[in-house]
């Protein structure tokens, strides 16, 4: 069964598209976030992107994969808690990455 994860798009007033992810991210529903992603660059080329994973706390390799191949230009912003798997992964060297405001151990 896969795991529960919801994702929208909004876009901001200075052009800024943001693709918000709410859940987990796993091998389960990884095609969805990534199609997600693919769909946001294509439908809005060029644009800032952020990806809001502020409401995610867990993403396993496979999310992580798909954040390096289409990170391209990426804010990304990351719940406290996937900060260390970030950093360890090495994405936080690739992007443009910053925790989500909040405490790191709820």
């Amino acid at each position: 069964m896969p795991t529960l994860l919801t994702l929208g798009t909004a876009h901001r007033p200075d052009g800024t598209v943001v693709l918000t992810a709410v859940g987990e991210i796993d091998l389960s529903n990884v095609d969805d976030f990534d199609h997600a992603l693919v769909e946001v660059r294509e439908t809005a080329p060029g644009e800032a992107l952020t990806v809001d994973l502020s409401a995610v706390e867990y993403l396993d390799s496979a999310a992580i994969h798909v954040l390096v191949e289409r990170g391209q230009d990426v804010h990304l912003i990351a719940h406290p808690l996937l900060m260390p798997t970030l950093a360890l992964s090495g994405l936080t060297e690739v992007m443009s990455v910053e925790a989500a405001p909040g405490d790191a151990s709820t």
